[in-house]
């Protein structure tokens, strides 16, 4: 735990709430002897405290931005594929608790595991140290990806649709060409077709992210034949 600390550099005043931020149902149901709760009341603070703060950043620093592009950025900053790369960057899943089953089923890989125990460790945070340890917590590891974020927050299928439909007659259909990899760990590719030619096409962890990264690539494409 110790180690895990370094990494987010916040020391705990009381390491058992670090510790229940790190305990899975499955592991707490396994050794109910030990009086340990799983983390699910704390991840459920967590995501609250997350899409605050997140929200509370993106409000005062970016006015040029309407409402529905500053809900996307945030989407974008707090959904599970943000926050698994949290948990990648920390080696989190290595310190989980773990039943013996989800152990065997890949569980330390799982990203909604992954993800769920990020939340619960910023509640953590937060009830050790208050708001502003956890505000900078939430700065160091997941507002430090908004550049990056602020292209992935744009709506692009729907960006296409719009695109499209500028000429009557024009129906859009998207198609898995391919996935790949692990059980836990997929990635998904599709395209993304204009009257049954492809026009686009991208790959992502969900088949949704993936045609928001085929939907990308057509409007980029249309974008320049109209320039």
């Amino acid at each position: 735990m110790k180690t895990l600390e370094e990494k987010i550099g916040y020391t705990f005043r009381d390491p058992t709430l670090l510790e229940n931020a790190l305990t899975h149902s499955s592991y707490a149901n396994e050794h109910r002897e030990k009086g340990m709760p799983s983390n699910e009341r704390l991840e459920f603070l967590g995501d609250s405290i997350l899409g605050l703060v997140v929200a509370d950043h993106l409000y005062r620093t970016r006015p040029d931005l309407p409402e529905g592009d500053l809900t996307r950025i945030r989407a974008a900053l707090v959904c599970e594929s943000s926050l698994v790369e949290v948990a990648k960057s920390l080696d989190l899943g290595s310190y989980l608790k773990l039943g013996k089953g989800e152990e065997s089923g890949g569980g330390r890989h799982r990203p909604s595991i992954q993800a769920d125990a990020v939340e619960a460790m910023l509640a953590a945070v937060y009830l050790d140290g208050g708001i502003g340890q956890a505000r900078k917590l939430i700065h160091t590891l997941v507002i430090r990806q908004e550049r990056e974020k602020t292209a992935a927050g744009r709506d692009y299928k729907t960006a296409l649709q719009e695109l499209v439909q500028r000429e009557s007659g024009q129906v859009l259909s998207y198609r898995l060409v391919g996935e790949s990899g692990p059980d836990h760990a997929k990635t998904f590719s599709m395209e993304v077709l204009l009257n049954g030619q492809p026009i686009g096409s991208g790959e992502g962890r969900s088949k949704k992210e993936a045609e928001q990264a085929a939907a990308k690539a057509a409007v980029g494409k249309l974008e320049n034949k109209r320039l």
